[in-house]
């Protein structure tokens, strides 16, 4: 289905893919060294690594429509709370010592404590978390709105488009871009916003006249043991190479951990912006299909020009977070495998790790077009399988490398094998969630190497 844009809203939208084009192609000043091209030479300032954080981590803007469409409240306790729990503990504990270990990714924190086998298992791990696929799926959905074309397509687009302006410089083509893409998030939101307080009064709209009574429990109708899934999942904040990635760059320990406290206040500001809205299109629009819940009701409010700055400030909400998954993701591929193994240069490497990217989160999208269903089966496999591994190498807990990779591999062969039999079956053996029994797996073993090293020490 397409969306009707008038002039104006297609300019807008243009102008915004002219300015990103234009960052990834400004001459700098050459510099061969990798950190420059990995981690923008480790200099991100408190402003920026804001700007880069905050805006990264809101990619799947139109899951979050869906999920606000259907549950409510809900979408705050499952998909915010937690995620603002960890972060904080992320902030406190861990940003500090990422920016002082000269690691510049996960697996190399990995080689560094466990040695390249294990961080071999840990880049497919990293690969796999960071693929760019979910965003694709939700920018080709959108673009398919504004072109008519179909989202597969769209998404492929997307892709060859975002590869070409990252390819020059790297990182510091992430954190220019991410610049531009946060203001335009919270601009378009904040207009959304306001024109519906003006025209539509909380108290008459956002209550049970309009919204179904479940909408505004916290709960949202949903099982408890689907809700604490999710709260596990939000883990993933601990082991995000986005987030690991940002905090090596900052200029300091310090910014690196104020950054984060920082981010969590724009968090909670755009998560208001986004659940308002949301709870808008479910009692303005209460018969489109949820996932475009935000581009209809835009459409149903705004006026030409305001439509086009919203449609820019979605895709800016998603493209700075695929932006930052594909240079991750090629990065690990270029980086963390390729150049163990070959005499090319680093740049060149990551540039090769551009097109396996692509393929791979193409092929990803084609079996599995849903956003959510791709973020649960990710996190399910990948978080027990990392979680320790990594958080032990960065508070120097280590135990043998035979241990560390008998639990990585076990981990995701117990949590994939009890997903594939709940798929088979109908429901997850004892009706318990797939992540759960990898995770236990992966502390049971972690425990038993511990104790087996400080035996041996």
């Amino acid at each position: 289905m397409k969306i009707q844009l008038h002039f104006i809203d297609i300019l807008i939208i243009g102008i915004y893919f002219a300015l990103l084009f234009l960052i990834g192609f400004i001459r700098r000043k050459k510099s061969g060294k990798h950190e420059d091209f990995l981690l923008s030479g480790r200099r991100l300032t408190l402003p920026l690594f804001v700007m880069t954080l905050v805006s990264t981590w809101y990619g799947g803007i139109l899951g979050v429509g869906e999920f606000t469409y259907r549950y409510g409240l809900s979408n705050w306790f499952v998909m915010a709370f937690p995620y603002y729990i960890f972060a904080l503990i992320y902030a406190l504990f861990i940003a500090g010592k990422i920016r002082k270990n000269k690691a510049a990714t996960i697996p190399e924190l990995i080689d560094q404590r466990y040695g390249r086998i294990p961080s071999f298992v840990s880049g497919l791990f990293v690969f796999l978390m960071t693929s760019p696929a979910p965003y694709l799926l939700i920018t080709g959905i959108i673009l398919s709105l504004i072109l008519g074309l179909s989202p597969l397509l769209c998404a492929l687009l997307i892709f060859i488009v975002s590869a070409i302006y990252l390819y020059r410089k790297g990182f510091e083509t992430v954190v220019q871009s991410d610049m531009m893409q946060f203001a335009f998030m919270f601009i378009g939101f904040i207009i959304l916003a306001v024109v519906l307080l003006n025209r539509y009064p909380v108290a008459e709209y956002l209550t049970t006249a309009h919204l179904p009574e479940q909408h505004l429990t916290l709960t949202g109708g949903l099982s408890t043991t689907y809700i604490i899934s999710w709260f596990f999942i939000a883990l993933w904040t601990l082991v995000d190479p986005g987030f690991h990635q940002r905090c090596a760059a900052a200029r300091s320990p310090k910014t690196a951990r104020n950054g984060i406290l920082i981010s969590i206040i724009f968090w909670i500001v755009f998560d208001a912006l986004t659940l308002t809205t949301g709870l808008y299109a479910r009692a303005l629009l209460p018969d489109i299909q949820p996932l475009y819940a935000y581009p209809y009701l835009a459409a149903y409010v705004l006026p030409a020009g305001l439509f086009g700055l919203f449609l820019a400030g979605l895709l800016a909400t998603v493209m700075s977070t695929l932006d930052s998954y594909i240079f991750i993701s090629a990065q690990t591929v270029g980086y963390d495998v390729i150049s163990k193994y070959s005499k090319k240069s680093i740049k060149h490497n990551i540039r090769i790790g551009y097109a396996i990217t692509g393929l791979v989160a193409m092929l990803i999208v084609i079996a599995l077009p849903s956003v959510i269903s791709i973020w649960y089966l990710i996190g399910t496999l990948v978080i027990p399988s990392l979680l320790i591994p990594t958080l032990s190498a960065l508070f120097n807990k280590p135990v043998s490398p035979k241990f560390i990779l008998i639990l990585m591999l076990g981990a995701v062969l117990i949590s994939a094998s009890w997903f594939i039999i709940g798929e088979i079956s109908g429901t997850f053996p004892l009706n318990i969630e797939p992540f759960y029994p990898g995770l236990l797996y992966s502390i049971i073993v972690y425990g038993i190497g511990r104790i087996r090293y400080q035996k041996s020490t």
